[in-house]
């Protein structure tokens, strides 16, 4: 809510940033404006998802036009929440990553093992697999791109 988001956005402004590191803050959709309106120009404002085309009927998804469109200029994909609750593979993330690039956002790819996969011991199977999927859709853009 927009409590918390003051209070985070409060936060950074009081603390000293290293103007070499990009502190970005990731809202839903709803908030990008808005948190857009109110964090300092050194602060990026990162959407939590996008789909991977530029126009069309996918009804409750926001294009990486959007995004830009209020000012944002990050997007997180892959999150794991992302690929467990809505079931987002690999190669959707990888289209998503590479679309969103094509449309000049910056983007945080996340990557990383389910608790079962890492008690199954698979995690290094599981990141390098994501990672390698990652690859062909980041191309030469990895100065566009952070791996969390």
């Amino acid at each position: 809510d927009k409590n918390q988001i003051n209070e985070i956005v409060n936060n950074l402004k009081k603390g000293p940033l290293d103007p070499n590191v990009d502190v970005v803050i990731g809202v839903p959709a709803i908030y990008l404006s808005y948190v857009k309106s109110i964090v300092p120009e050194n602060i990026g404002v990162a959407a939590q998802n996008c789909w991977k085309v530029t126009k069309g009927a996918f009804t409750g998804e926001i294009s990486p036009a959007m995004i830009k469109d209020v000012g944002a200029d990050w997007v997180i994909l892959g999150h794991s929440e992302r690929r467990t609750i809505f079931g987002e593979k690999d190669e959707l993330v990888a289209a998503k990553v590479a679309h969103a690039l094509e449309q000049g956002l910056k983007v945080i790819a996340c990557i990383g093992e389910t608790l079962e996969e890492r008690e199954a011991g698979k995690t290094e199977e599981v990141v390098f697999r994501q990672t390698k999927a990652l690859v062909p859709a980041i191309g030469s853009n990895w100065d566009k791109v952070v791996l969390a």
